[in-house]
């Protein structure tokens, strides 16, 4: 933040997403990249997104899912499996870590499942749009 000369503009923390250090309806947006499916319990954290947002503001989620293309999902299935794991092993020391991602992704309830997740959550104007020959998908819900 220093080098781009944003330190007096933004600030950066750590917390837990099941319990957000901020006031009731404060933030105009909520975004998760490649977290959500993390979460110990999703639909705390849901919530907890839910609360901080201010009326009319938006959760923006980006999240690994399953490709419906079989040449893909194959493709993506053989490098989650044998290549992530082997690229933790030698490089991190840690295949285990590079396991859990292929594992978090397969658990992750994605699609509708996921909607119906954040809509139980209080989000409305649930969506999703598919990226990259749906190996990625962006999911929006309002307050």
């Amino acid at each position: 933040m220093d080098k781009l000369g944003l330190a007096n503009h933004i600030v950066l923390q750590s917390g837990d997403s099941e319990v957000i250090r901020f006031e009731d309806n404060i933030f105009d947006a909520v975004t998760v990249a490649f977290g959500v499916r993390n979460f110990q319990n999703l639909d705390k954290g849901l919530q907890e997104m839910f609360r901080v947002l201010r009326p009319g503001g938006k959760l923006v989620v980006l999240e690994f899912s399953k490709s419906n293309n079989r040449f893909l999902s194959g493709v993506f299935h053989f490098y989650m499996n044998v290549i992530t794991p082997a690229i933790g092993k030698v490089f991190a020391k840690n295949k285990d870590a590079y396991q859990y991602l292929n594992d978090s992704v397969q658990a992750f309830p994605e699609g509708k499942t996921f909607l119906t997740i954040m809509h139980e959550a209080g989000f409305t104007q649930t969506y999703l749009k598919k990226l990259s020959f749906g190996i990625c998908t962006i999911y929006c819900g309002s307050k």
